[in-house]
């Protein structure tokens, strides 16, 4: 049979990241290549904890269908959270649980992209967000990173210059791929240049949690006051990734109609899954739960300062980072990234291509990314001064 495939997954082409963990999958490669938090950052006495107590009290709650906004009690609880400590919230919001961060970008995107809109989106960004706006045939307008946040200027221009922009798509905090924080004032003004061009904003903050270094900065959720800004959070790089629990906050109409599309696409989120979570948060010491995170990544970040400092400059530079999962390196100018990322593998390494989180893949560029957190500490050591060989093959 000859299989006739929409117009839309036509154009899709398969995830770099996941095609890299093919060569990733041997046991004699070490990946610097994945997104997963650390393993021993995982709570897991308390998940089982929890789930022996769920599953002996109120099996039924946690195995029988839910409410599509997400389990009641969660979503107060998370609610009155985000207030007291980010000031996310206002009278004109609403909270729903989903199917990890992830599908808040699908459901955004479903509610309010038509095909050929515009979405601006930080040049890098995350390579499962690019996917999920292709697949409804949006326009990608990249504007470049600096390191900071977002160029400004850059989005100003592009707000000028594309005339049916939908949504502007960040991560202020600890960003994927660079780990660049933006700053207070671009915060501010991107959220000004939201409202003077009247599009939204998408602000993703999986990895907020997660600074072991510097001061907290306010997100800009917190400063809406057109309710312009839909909040994104999630569970997974908190607690557990496969639990797949994410939240949105947002104005209630935008909610309503993701609600709607949430109910053709999953029904509802998993109970037991949002059960645990609330219980994390109401029955442990959840902020000491978030402070041995922090710790855990604060050590591990310092066992990758340490050896790229030793194995990878002055050739191959890196960004500094706050907190996150990730450092973005740099190939000086006329060395070949993904001739360098082929070698790496060669040498039994991966990393991620700098290019694959980019709006138009086929732009040059010259950097890569190095996730720190997932391997051991040996693995880590040996996987960068594995890269440093490489750098040493090629960069004279």
């Amino acid at each position: 049979m000859e299989y006739q495939f929409s117009r839309r997954v036509l154009e899709l082409k398969p995830s770099a990241i996941r095609e890299i963990f093919k060569y990733a999958a041997d046991p004699q490669v070490i990946s610097l290549s994945a997104g997963n938090p650390a393993p021993e950052a995982f709570p897991v006495r308390e998940i089982a904890e929890i789930s022996a107590g769920i599953l002996a009290q109120r099996p039924i709650d946690a195995l029988q269908y839910g409410t599509t906004e997400g389990y009641t009690p969660l979503r107060g609880h998370l609610a009155a959270y985000l207030k007291e400590t980010s000031g996310i919230g206002s009278d004109g919001d609403d909270l729903i649980i989903t199917s990890g961060a992830q599908q808040i970008m699908d459901l955004f995107t479903k509610s309010v992209v038509d095909e050929e809109d515009t979405i601006v989106c930080e040049a890098p960004s995350f390579l499962g967000a690019l996917n999920t706006y292709r697949s409804y045939r949006a326009k990608l307008r990249g504007v470049p990173m600096e390191s900071d946040g977002i160029s400004l200027e850059g989005l100003e221009q592009a707000l000028k210059e594309e005339k049916r922009v939908k949504f502007i798509y960040t991560i202020p905090n600890f960003q994927n791929p660079t780990g660049a924080t933006m700053s207070l004032a671009k915060r501010h003004g991107m959220y000004e240049l939201a409202k003077k061009y009247g599009v939204m904003i998408l602000e993703d903050n999986p990895y907020g949690d997660l600074r072991f270094q510097g001061e907290d900065l306010p997100a800009i959720k917190s400063f809406d006051t057109e309710g312009i800004v839909l909040y994104s959070g999630t569970f997974s790089k908190v607690v557990a990734p496969g639990i797949r629990v994410g939240y949105a906050v947002g104005p209630k109409p935008i909610l309503q109609k993701m609600i709607v599309c949430k109910q053709g696409e999953d029904v509802h989120t998993n109970i037991w899954g949002q059960m645990l979570c609330d219980e994390l948060m109401t029955k442990y010491d959840f902020g000491a739960h978030l402070a041995r995170l922090r710790e855990v990544y604060r050590k591990k970040s310092k066992v990758a300062v340490d050896a790229m400092n030793r194995w990878l400059l002055p050739k191959i530079t890196y960004l500094p980072i706050e907190g996150g999962l990730f450092f973005w390196c740099t190939l000086p100018n006329g060395i070949d990234m993904l001739e360098f990322v082929k070698r790496a593998i060669d040498h039994k390494v991966c990393v991620v291509p700098g290019n694959a989180f980019l709006t138009d893949e086929s732009k040059p560029c010259q950097s890569f990314r190095i996730n720190y957190t997932t391997p051991t500490d040996e693995n880590l050591v040996r996987g960068i001064q594995l890269l440093g060989e490489v750098a040493s093959d090629m960069i004279p």
